[in-house]
Formats: C-alpha cells, structure tokens, sequence
C-alpha cells in the first residue's frame, strides 16, 4: 500500500510518500480502507518531534491520527460493526490506503468520507478542553484562535451547551465565528480591550499558541480558569496544557450525536490528495484555517 512516513524529525520536507506492508486488525482493533484522513496540528508536532506522550514515536514513523474509511478486517472480540460499514474514527498512520482503528463509530446519514474524516480528534480535543476549563451554562468562553478545527467544534458544542462565546481570529474569519454563535473580534493590537467590550470572561481556551496565554490569566483572573493545546510554555504560567488524549471512543459516539442532530457541523477548508502531504502540513502550520484540512485517498 501507499502510505506517508518521515524517518527524521523536522519540517514538512521529511515527509515520504513511500509503499508498505500492510497493516492488519489486532484483537480489539478494526482496519478500514482508507478514504479520507484528516490533518491535525497533532501531526506536525509529533512530525517535528514535541513531546506528546500519548503517541510515542519510533522513526521510521507514519502520519496521522483521524480517518474515516470502509470497514475490511475485524479484530478478534470486536463486535457491533460489520466489513463494509462506513465510519469514521482514531487510529495510528491513517495518512495511507489502510489503516488500523482502536475508536471508530458508524458515519451519520449524510455525511461524506471527507468531512467525517475532519471530527475525530478535533471533536474528542474540543469535548476535553471543555470539561477541563470547567465553564457552566449562562458563562462566557474566550476562545483564542476560534476559526479551526477545533475552535470550531468548540463553538457550536458550548453555544449548545447554553454558553456564551467570545472567539477571536482574523478578520476575515469574523464572519463565519458569527455564523457559528460567537462573539467574534480580531486578535492583534487592542484584542484585550476588545474582548473586555463583550463582557466578562469566566473561562479561556488558548487554541492557537501564539503566545497569549499571561493575557487569558489577566482576563479570566485565574489561571485554573485557562487551558492551552497550543502553547508549551503554559504551565510556566500555572495554566493547564492539554495535548493529545487518544482514542476515546465516547467522544466519537458525541460527535455522531451532535452532527444527526445538526448541533455540530465543520466545514472541509481544503483537500489534498495524498501525494500533497507535504502541502497539508505546510499549509496547517501556517494557521487562518477554517474549518478543517483532509488528505483524500
């Protein structure tokens, strides 16, 4: 099979296109044919060698965390999914014509390979952060870098929630934060006073690690109040860094929930083939995303 691998740590250039064996469905385990694997800003960490200790890496290493695709082996003790159901779900090495899944659900009604590909980890991270930052129903959520993936699926799961969201991006995402029921302003000069006009904040997510971190702490008034997924340096200023969580199969069954509901919905910003792996993650890597980056198969 055709698979994308890097076999030293670095930027987008390490990436290869390379043919391997195949991979095969372990007990507890489902292998899908690939059809649409999504690009997360998990990878190009993991490809640049950060710590994420919930994927260690061992070079030569494959890419990516988040396919959907057709179910053609099942592990043994696997049950409630057959070959040929479509789903959507976690894995290790998804950016390859087959991957092996440790969390999967069946794909909504509707919904297509490449977009299902766009929610795994991006839903499971937004359903974390949220239950990590503690805010409640009736309070306000500062979202820095809200127009992602991720800030994305944060949105519409708060606002659902009964909670009132301040997302900041560039201007020309002011739109589309507004579509989704935030509040929306720009980041750069001034941000800070701009986001005091909304109102109070009552709790932060840092999304996009642009070094903000001191100024959520200054706007919350309590760094237990902050969480970053982007920053490193956040536990410098006694703010809670969370990374990756793994395959959580309960997230993945939300987020089938949500999207047959229509209370979540992410947009497919942009589709690569798989041969542009190396676009993909030049492209993620330089932020104004919105919605969702997928590599199709």
């Amino acid at each position: 099979m055709k698979k994308v691998s890097f076999a030293a740590f670095g930027g987008p250039d390490v990436l290869r296109l390379i043919d391997a064996e195949e991979p095969h469905a372990g007990p507890g385990l489902i292998r899908v044919a690939v059809r649409a694997a999504g690009v997360n800003p998990a990878d190009w960490r993991v490809r640049e060698g950060q710590v994420l200790t919930a994927h260690p890496v061992e070079l030569p290493a494959g890419v990516g965390l988040d396919a959907a695709g057709v179910v053609d082996e099942i592990g043994e003790g696997v049950d409630g999914v057959e070959i040929g159901d479509h789903v959507f779900g976690e894995g290790t090495g998804t950016y390859a014509e087959f991957a092996v899944l440790s969390a999967w659900a069946r794909m909504p009604e509707g919904l297509t390979f490449e977009e299902a590909a766009g929610y795994p980890s991006v839903v499971e991270t937004a359903l974390r952060i949220l239950r990590e930052v503690g805010v409640e129903p009736g309070q306000t959520l500062l979202v820095s870098g809200a127009s992602g993936g991720v800030g994305s699926a944060v949105l519409q799961i708060a606002r659902d929630r009964g909670v009132t969201v301040i997302g900041t991006a560039g201007p020309a995402n002011q739109d589309y934060l507004r579509e989704l029921g935030a509040l929306p302003t720009t980041y750069g000069d001034g941000w800070t006073d701009r986001v005091r006009a909304l109102g109070p904040v009552h709790a932060a997510l840092d999304l996009a690690g642009s070094g903000v971190v001191p100024e959520l702490v200054a706007l919350t008034g309590d760094p237990h109040k902050v969480v970053s997924i982007a920053d490193l340096t956040a536990p410098d200023h006694g703010v809670r860094f969370s990374g990756t969580a793994g395959s959580v199969p309960a997230a993945l069954a939300e987020a089938a929930a949500l999207i047959t509901r229509r209370a979540l919905h992410i947009p497919v910003d942009t589709s690569y083939p798989l041969a542009d792996a190396v676009a993909a993650h030049t492209d993620s890597q330089s932020g104004h995303t919105r919605g969702r980056r997928v590599l199709i198969i």
